[in-house]
């Protein structure tokens, strides 16, 4: 019986935990420089020597369009290569999981990390 129990527990579908959505990545990669509200007033955006973007103007920024490729572009390039110069953190844990095609408006569907594309469509999502 007890052996049987245990056979029959691996049958049942173990609770996953859900993975984290694309505000709740931006809260913990992003808003420390960019800020809670994305206007690039973090706390640590004061000991940048360059203020981080206001990430809720980039479609004004862009003729009223969010560019997504270009987006994308630029969280992915901060994976947190080696010799990364910059005083993006890395989104290495952003890379693991699932990839989904993602447009960012170019018309070509690419294999992207599905954490990564949240982040961007939560972007999407704020703009102003």
């Amino acid at each position: 019986v007890r052996y049987l129990t245990l056979i029959l527990s691996a049958c049942v579908p173990q609770k996953q935990e859900p993975s984290p959505t694309g505000a709740e990545d931006f809260a913990a990669y992003c808003s420390a420089c960019h800020g809670a509200a994305a206007k690039g007033d973090g706390p640590m955006a004061a000991g940048l020597a360059r203020r981080p973007a206001d990430l809720t103007q980039i479609s004004a920024r862009n003729g009223g369009v969010f560019p997504g490729t270009k987006v994308m572009a630029k969280i992915w390039s901060y994976s947190g290569g080696p010799g990364a110069e910059t005083p993006m953190p890395s989104f290495a844990p952003l890379l693991d999981g699932q990839l989904v095609g993602y447009d960012g408006g170019d018309g070509i569907a690419s294999p992207t990390p599905v954490r990564l594309v949240q982040v961007a469509e939560y972007l999407k999502a704020i703009q102003e």
